[in-house]
Formats: C-alpha cells, sequence, structure tokens
C-alpha cells in the first residue's frame, strides 16, 4: 500500500510543512497530522529517511532528531543487556 495517497497533507499547501521559518506553521501542520490515518508510516518514512526539513507524521525536524536519538539510545542499551 502507498502510504501517501491516503495522508491527510495531501490536499494542503505544502507551505504549512515546509514554511520558510520552521516554527510558523507547525501548530498548523501537526494539526493536520493529528489527524491523518497514516501518521505512523509518515514518521517512519521521515525517520528511516532522515528527513531533516519540514513536519512529518506530526513532529518537527527537532522533535524528530530527539526521537532518533530516544531510539538509538534504547537499541544500544537493548543490546548491551542481551
Amino acid at each position: 500500500m502507498n502510504w501517501d495517497i491516503e495522508a491527510g497533507c495531501r490536499s494542503v499547501d505544502p507551505e504549512v510543512f515546509f514554511p520558510d521559518r520552521p516554527h510558523d506553521h507547525a501548530l498548523a501542520a501537526k494539526a493536520i497530522c493529528r489527524g491523518c490515518p497514516v501518521r505512523p508510516q509518515c514518521l517512519e518514512f521521515a525517520l528511516d529517511a532522515r528527513l531533516d526539513h519540514g513536519v512529518w507524521g506530526g513532529l518537527t525536524e527537532v522533535e524528530r532528531r530527539s526521537l532518533r536519538r530516544s531510539r538509538q539510545r534504547r537499541a544500544r542499551r537493548e543490546q548491551t543487556a542481551a
């Protein structure tokens, strides 16, 4: 399944998700993402592709970096515990 076909943002101006100044539209973009049926797939795509700009899966670039670091730390802890 192509998750992006179901994305709630398909009919929204991309500027909302990729503003000139990163925090300009984060709240509007996040509100659209909250109601999106493919939000988890979008977020995983952005994390896997290491996308560093815009709001993807309801998270800003700063939030995605933080989540990525958190997942990396957890994976390291799990490896050392095994």
